[in-house]
């Protein structure tokens, strides 16, 4: 995983947590749904990117 990649993901997390804040204090139900998707999109890119990063580190192990 590029630490772009890793970066990217986080920004998107923590801008979906943002959201999600916002919606509950101001009681917007759809901001609150956009944060928690936004954050669930990030962390679920990042746990793909750690996959292959895995997949890699393995093949380098054995090769």
């Amino acid at each position: 995983m590029g630490l772009g990649d890793k970066i990217s993901n986080a920004a998107e997390k923590a801008t979906g947590a943002a959201k999600e804040k916002v919606g509950d204090a101001t009681d917007n139900k759809d901001l609150q749904a956009e944060g928690a998707a936004d954050k669930m999109s990030g962390g679920a890119k990042q746990s793909v990117e750690n996959v292959k990063d895995a997949g890699k580190n393995l093949k380098d192990g054995l090769g």
